[in-house]
């Protein structure tokens, strides 16, 4: 018997509200009923059997397949790290962005948009359309505790918008930075959950932490660490820029009437500043002024353009942070240097934005791509200090970086020979009108970051300013409206928490519309406050800066401004509101209780220990750990914890005749790590305290061909973080060499540099075994390794 044709089109049994079509809204030419795009993914049909014998005496049922909505507008999310408010020209910043100006004038600027002050809160809120603490990101992965809304593990009720899209017919890539895993689920044992291919990309090409060297970047392709190409002044921005036109414009030749959603973040401007010095030289003398000064002109451009209202004013800066006239010459001369590098940073980022967008245009597909250029995941980032830093590590580690030792590295600023960061007076500047930076969720120099939208084929009118009160939960909703996609009730068997942004789509074409997200709070690391109808009351508990010495959050003295009036919160309205202040600190406490914001947690190095922070830990309490070759790319998180402790490596080797030479186990790179290596056949032991000082223990003799057993057995001498200790080297039975390591690091040696067997990945951590995976791999044979902890 042939397939009954009302069977045939419709694909079979439909179950619940499932039929055949694959619009949105509409039936097929048969007048099927809609398919319901609320529970994802739509159910494939079920097929009765057939009966004839023959194919040839049969039809075939149509093929089944998910198309997006007749309508549905490519997307582009393009994020950029660390760039507050006030650094582009686009919102009268005194750094050229081209592209963004371009964008803007074909589309919307947006100056009342909001993030987390914190990137990984950001990124997972943007992306999944709910507030950071619904899911699970209330900080950094790498800061994530045990209480509900800070475990660092996005739940599968809250599915990413990635995902809702892919089910719904897009193709869909990430490129840059992702920092949105746990730092536990980042080991070749996975789990791969949280990972950028399984939270609906089906293409992705960059790094998974927080941050990574531009020169040098961990990359990976999926869940695969593949190696940077070889080019001459390789630079992580160009590379991600080349993947992503590369795969959009096949996505496109093989299937031009499926639309891609891309999303496109950047590295830049987070730390370190890494840029090609032509792009510095764009910049030089334009800071010559000071942070005071261009903050000044920045803030008076911004009214002259209309940006900021007229009546708004400057806030002083934070009380800790000098004033330029202040300074010595030298001081000025290595802090100009800061903000031109950063600067060019800007700069270069934007031109390969708009490499981007010039590919997007070249395939014609620029009028149906709904574009959300967001200049930054929160506030310019202060997290360099007071003067800045040629090695973020120090940073990490508690030690202060000195003005007299930065000077010599000026002219280096920015190449792969640093690590750097500015001065923490520039975050200010570059976050005007605003008073605060990066970490400080109750500041708008924090959270509010200029935004364009562009999407010619749905906004009427190009060059405007919207004003309406809007925050990057609102992202994931405003792109479901303008796919004419209903937000999803089920994805992938999870019911799904509802979506806690609001669409911002009624504002494309209605400048005048009324306001409607009308109440969002604001927490990160005990900065705390809360918006409601143009009110917004605030308490400053930390700066930045501070890592210890906070004040008990109780003691916390909460302040009121009314926004709509005061765009920069310049003036405070505490003493002539009491009532509202009252009010708005009960609603805080009420919004936290519903989105898991308590209990507060104001720790921030402390919460980099897993023991301390209480989140898991991938080798929890083992002492030992077993290594082979081929085992590299092992992030921080998920090696064995050699810090403020004695440890034996002790590995087995083969030497081939002639010798061997190359990396046998080591850990980190330039700017802060430990190696064990044979240098010229001779076993050595090498600790790089932070790129600063060396402590070198070697053999005097090369390994003969034949088995050798390499022994290197550190003594630590306790009596707290970062002491030092005694390096044994051993072949076999007898020490060949010893020495001392007068101090170590007590709590991070990178943010990305690896763990790796038998080559040193990235940047090297010794000196004179090479430089890259190629260089530095062993020449011998690792039979096996074993780490052990005391």
């Amino acid at each position: 018997m042939r397939l009954l044709p009302h069977v045939a089109r419709c694909f079979g049994v439909v179950l619940t509200s499932l039929a055949c079509a694959t619009s949105a809204d509409a039936g097929d030419a048969n007048d099927s009923p809609p398919i319901d795009r609320r529970i994802l993914p739509i159910a494939e049909p079920t097929y009765p059997a057939y009966t004839e014998l023959d194919v040839r005496n049969t039809e075939p049922p149509p093929p089944f397949e998910v198309t997006a909505p007749e309508k549905a507008p490519n997307v582009l999310i393009i994020l950029i790290d660390d760039l507050g408010f006030g650094s582009t020209s686009t919102f009268g910043g005194p750094i050229p962005t081209p592209t963004l100006d371009r964008l803007a004038k074909g589309g919307l600027r947006y100056n009342n948009f909001h993030t987390t002050s914190l990137c990984s809160p950001t990124r997972v809120a943007l992306k999944c359309g709910r507030n950071h603490h619904t899911a699970n990101a209330g900080s950094i992965m790498e800061t994530s505790t045990a209480y509900p809304g800070n475990t660092g593990k996005i739940p599968n009720r809250v599915a990413p918008l990635a995902e809702m899209l892919r089910l719904n017919g897009y193709s869909t890539g990430a490129f840059g930075k992702w920092h949105e895993t746990a730092p536990w689920e980042t080991s070749v044992s996975g789990p791969f959950d949280r990972w950028p291919v399984h939270q609906g990309f089906d293409k992705f090409y960059g790094f998974i932490g927080g941050e990574t060297d531009q020169w040098a970047p961990l990359i990976y392709d999926g869940v695969k660490k593949v190696n940077p190409p070889k080019k001459d002044n390789y630079h992580f921005t160009e590379d991600m820029t080349d993947q992503a036109i590369n795969w959009v414009k096949a996505q496109q030749s093989m299937t031009p009437d499926k639309p891609f959603f891309m999303y496109f973040a950047t590295g830049a401007t987070h730390a370190p500043h890494h840029v090609p010095k032509e792009w510095i030289a764009k910049f030089r003398g334009q800071f010559d002024e000071g942070w005071d000064k261009v903050r000044e002109q920045t803030f008076e451009r911004q009214k002259r353009e209309g940006i900021i209202p007229e009546g708004t004013k400057l806030p002083p800066m934070p009380k800790d942070l000098a004033s330029w006239e202040s300074l010595p010459e030298n001081n000025k001369k290595l802090f100009r240097r800061q903000a031109e590098v950063f600067a060019g940073f800007v700069g270069h980022t934007d031109h390969h934005i708009g490499r981007l967008v010039s590919a997007i245009e070249e395939i014609d597909e620029m009028d149906n791509t709904l574009v959300l250029y967001i200049a930054g995941d929160n506030g310019t980032s202060a997290e360099g200090g007071m003067v800045g830093m040629y090695n973020e590590m120090t940073y990490f580690n508690g030690v202060e970086e000195k003005v007299e030792d930065l000077i010599p590295l000026i002219d280096e600023w920015g190449s792969p020979a640093t690590f750097p960061h500015m001065a923490a007076a520039w975050a200010v500047c570059f976050d005007a009108p605003f008073k605060w930076t990066k970490q400080v969720a109750s500041d708008f120099g924090g959270t509010r970051n200029g935004m364009v939208v562009h999407w010619p084929n749905g906004i009427q009118k190009g060059g405007g300013l919207r004003k309406q009160f809007s925050h990057v939960i609102d992202v994931a909703p405003t792109i479901l409206e303008a796919a004419e996609l209903p937000e999803p009730t089920v994805v992938n068997g999870t019911p799904q928490v509802p979506i806690e942004g609001t669409s911002f789509l009624y504002t494309f074409n209605d400048g005048d519309a009324g306001e409607r997200h009308t109440t969002q709070y604001f927490e990160m690391f005990g900065n705390r406050a809360i918006y409601r109808d143009g009110w917004l009351a605030r308490t400053i508990h930390r700066a930045p800066w501070q890592t210890s010495g906070m004040q008990p959050l109780t003691d916390d003295v909460w302040e009121l401004y009314n926004v709509h009036e005061d765009f920069s919160l310049a003036t405070n309205l505490a003493e002539q509101h009491s009532e509202k202040l009252d009010e708005m600190q009960n609603l805080f406490m009420v919004e936290a209780a519903k989105y898991n914001v308590l209990p507060l947690d104001d720790r921030t190095i402390e919460r980099a220990n897993p023991a301390l922070a209480g989140r898991p830990d991938l080798l929890g309490d083992r002492t030992t750990l077993t290594l082979y070759e081929g085992m590299e790319g092992m992030l921080e998180n998920t090696f064995m914890n050699v810090k403020n402790r004695s440890f034996t490596i002790t590995a087995d080797i083969e030497i081939p005749e002639g010798g061997a030479s190359g990396a046998i186990l080591i850990q980190g790179g330039r700017f802060g790590g430990w190696s064990l290596h044979l240098r010229d056949g001779k076993p050595g032991f090498e600790y790089n305290w932070l790129g600063l000082n060396r402590y070198v223990i070697e053999g005097s003799e090369a390994l003969p061909p034949g088995k050798s057993t390499v022994k290197l057995d550190f003594a630590y001498d306790g009596g707290g973080l970062g002491k030092g200790g005694t390096a044994t080297l051993s072949v076999g039975d007898k020490s060949v060499a010893k020495g001392r390591v007068d101090k170590t690091q007590p709590n991070l040696f990178s943010a990305d540099e690896t763990a790796d067997v038998g080559l040193d990945n990235q940047t090297p951590v010794a000196q004179g075994i090479g430089y890259g995976p190629d260089e530095t791999k062993f020449t011998g044979r690792i039979h096996k390794i074993l780490l052990e902890v005391k």
